[in-house]
């Protein structure tokens, strides 16, 4: 009589994924709604080999294939494909590094390749809109042309602009301090234009909405709280609308914006990269492609047999 597989140990496997996770904050220092992603992941995953009667640690590589072709046959975007399979590789290396397993099924593990869609950006006169659509001297107002100036001088992410703090800013070197994901911290220059914005909020604007608030926070809302994610895209979405703009326009459409342009007006490569907080230059290379223009005219001018 054959004996039936002993059903995979649920218990075991909740504590490997807490274990995990733990490993992923407190040694790389990865952002909450990362490790909610990956927590998510691993628990989708564990459902999937449940099914199967397969044990976490009893997994192969074609268990965890038949896991990402599932999402696939199912819909899921190759993006969220690409993420998940990220997450088992990180899940089974740690596995294998606290020598849980003595094999990696993940080895040869491979997700459709994540297609490259080239992010929307702003011409220079499209920018000039955008900025000049705060009007008025209210607070309101002040405090959103600083903000609209600082995210495209500095090509801050949504997350990274509401939890500036006022000290993070030295408006005299024109220096800001960002916090990035993985709380990672990174130095970028301030142009003249977003200093004399963010001056000009501070000095009218932020005063009279924060009041008597002990409130760290730069950008606040007009109850004087910090600004929320949903708030900043509400801002965004209100001045590109006034500007023409909305059907094309996020808040990560000005960091877009600002790689574009610097690598435009002759800046290298490397040095966008450090601004943009990028831990791999392969992601800051898509905004090379948005830059050909410039290729084809720094080429046209120099090269001999380019042109009659």
């Amino acid at each position: 009589m054959a004996v039936a597989p002993a059903p995979p140990d649920q218990r075991a496997f909740e504590h490997h994924v807490l274990d995990f996770l733990a490993y992923l904050e407190f040694e790389r220092g990865l952002s909450r709604n990362t490790l909610e992603a990956y927590r998510s992941d691993l628990l989708q995953l564990g459902t999937h080999l449940r099914a199967r009667q397969v044990d976490v640690l009893e997994a192969q590589h074609a268990d965890l294939a038949s896991f990402l072709d599932g999402l696939a046959e199912a819909g899921a975007r190759p993006a969220t494909i690409q993420r998940k399979a990220a997450c088992l590789r990180s899940f089974y290396r740690h596995l294998r590094r606290e020598q849980v397993l003595e094999h990696d099924p993940t080895a040869d593990l491979r997700a459709p390749r994540k297609s490259q869609k080239l992010p929307n950006v702003l011409s220079r006169g499209d920018v000039a809109k955008l900025l000049a659509a705060p009007r008025g001297t209210d607070p309101g107002a002040l405090r959103d042309r600083a903000l609209l100036e600082l995210m495209y001088a500095c090509g801050l992410r949504a997350s990274e602009a509401i939890g500036l703090e006022v000290g993070d800013l030295d408006l005299r070197d024109g220096i800001l301090r960002a916090r990035g994901k993985g709380s990672k911290e990174r130095l970028v220059p301030v142009g003249r234009e977003a200093v004399a914005a963010v001056k000009t909020y501070l000095q009218r604007g932020r005063p009279a909405m924060v009041g008597d608030r002990d409130e760290r926070r730069l950008f606040v809302n007009r109850r004087g709280t910090g600004l929320t994610r949903q708030g900043l895209y509400k801002i965004v979405q209100r001045h590109a609308k006034t500007a023409g703009l909305d059907d094309r326009m996020s808040p990560h459409t000005l960091r877009h914006t600002f790689a574009t342009h610097l690598l435009a007006g002759g800046c290298d490569l490397r040095s966008v990269q450090e601004m943009l907080g990028h831990a791999d230059i392969a992601t800051t290379q898509i905004y090379t492609h948005l830059s050909a223009e410039r290729l084809k005219d720094v080429y046209f001018k120099a090269h001999p047999r380019a042109s009659a």
